[in-house]
């Protein structure tokens, strides 16, 4: 019996642990399903059969009134029915759109009884497109990964379940988001490196090594936060949140949430190349001392560095290219940019995080350097 748990159960504990995991989350509610304003209504998919824009109001490049539609009902309580659908302009770019005949739209049907109310245009109907991407790309995962790729799907969709279901709606009802964010990091990291390694030695010195790294982002987030005076507000629809009746939100501790956040999913990767380098050296060369690891451990932390903190920067800053080329065609000297909330926001989020790449390359080798040679000295 215990030769047959050694064999086939301790390999595959950390993937059973995690499906057993990504199965709660999908069962367990946020508390938010049943939102007020979106009872009595149903939602599906339409195709757009006739337009009328006769009410839209054009000045320039902004678009004003409203698009009438007749539409088909593809799903939903009223399948197969023909109704007119509106489409509300607000004169912004970013929000607003125009259907054309033929486009297929998500829709919002307000009905009482039998009857249709009213039928409101959301948004053009993305669904099906996005889930052919996510199919193809975990297909093509699967083919060239095989058993690796598939536990990487399992460890994204416990990321994306922990956020959404753990993080935040827990956020939402007043739980402190820093402390909060800390746990679910802490969690989601023991889910995915366990999935890389296993439970042993290596799982202990990359899990130590990227919590050390994400401690060290999450204190001086909050420091530097404080010193830059950045308020939370500088977050993309966060006074919507507060006007939606969630005003005892605390955003800058949202933000300050968000910099150690962001910053761990480098972090980990940092931490399991360490790792699986010092292991590999360690296997190939039994006898060698604490010491040369750690030293190993070092040098290739220093080669993962110099690209790592570039994607940082790089991730942080793709999102604001729109506001950058507004600086440059304003011709906004760079005195200015750089002092900018919003470019401020960015800096801190950029060199924080790098903060946190450069602390964990030495703490997970040293993690990696006793941990992994001990383990070949005591054998």
């Amino acid at each position: 019996m215990r030769q047959f748990y050694q064999k086939y159960i301790v390999p595959h504990l950390p993937f059973l642990i995690c499906t057993i995991l990504l199965c709660v989350l999908i069962a367990i509610p946020t508390g938010y399903e049943d939102a007020v304003i979106y009872q009595g209504t149903d939602r599906c998919k339409a195709e757009v059969l006739e337009t009328d824009e006769s009410t839209v109001i054009d000045s320039g490049l902004i678009r004003s009134g409203e698009q009438t539609c007749i539409v088909k009902l593809l799903g939903g309580r009223f399948k197969g029915q023909e109704t007119e659908a509106y489409n509300l302009l607000s004169g912004s770019l970013e929000s607003d759109k125009i259907y054309a005949v033929g486009d297929v739209a998500q829709v919002v049907i307000s009905y009482q009884g039998d009857e249709i109310l009213s039928v409101n245009m959301i948004d053009h109907y993305r669904l099906d497109k996005e889930l052919i991407l996510m199919a193809v790309f975990s297909v093509v995962l699967v083919i060239f990964a095989r058993g690796i790729g598939l536990r990487s799907l399992l460890s994204f969709a416990i990321s994306v379940l922990g956020i959404w279901k753990i993080l935040v709606p827990l956020c939402l009802n007043g739980a402190n988001p820093i402390l909060v964010g800390l746990g679910v990091v802490t969690v989601l990291t023991c889910v995915i490196i366990s999935l890389v390694y296993g439970y042993d030695r290596r799982f202990l010195a990359a899990t130590a090594g990227v919590l050390l790294g994400v401690l060290t982002t999450y204190i001086l987030g909050i420091i530097f936060t404080n010193a830059f005076k950045i308020h939370g507000a500088v977050m993309a629809y966060s006074e919507s949140l507060l006007y939606a009746g969630f005003e005892h939100l605390n955003l800058t501790q949202i933000f300050m949430a968000s910099i150690f956040i962001g910053a761990s999913g480098a972090i980990m990767d940092i931490a399991v190349d360490i790792t699986s380098a010092v292991n590999e050296v360690v296997e190939k060369k039994p006898d060698i001392g604490v010491k040369e690891a750690i030293m190993s451990g070092i040098h290739v932390g220093r080669a993962a560095m110099g690209t790592m903190t570039t994607t940082l920067l790089l991730a942080y800053s793709g999102g604001f290219m729109a506001l950058l080329m507004v600086f440059m065609a304003q011709g906004t000297p760079i005195y200015n940019i750089l002092n900018y909330k919003y470019v401020s926001s960015e800096i801190l989020h950029t060199i924080v995080g790098s903060f946190g790449l450069v602390a964990v390359a030495p703490f997970t080798a040293l993690m990696s350097g006793i941990l992994l040679t001990h383990k070949k000295i005591q054998e």
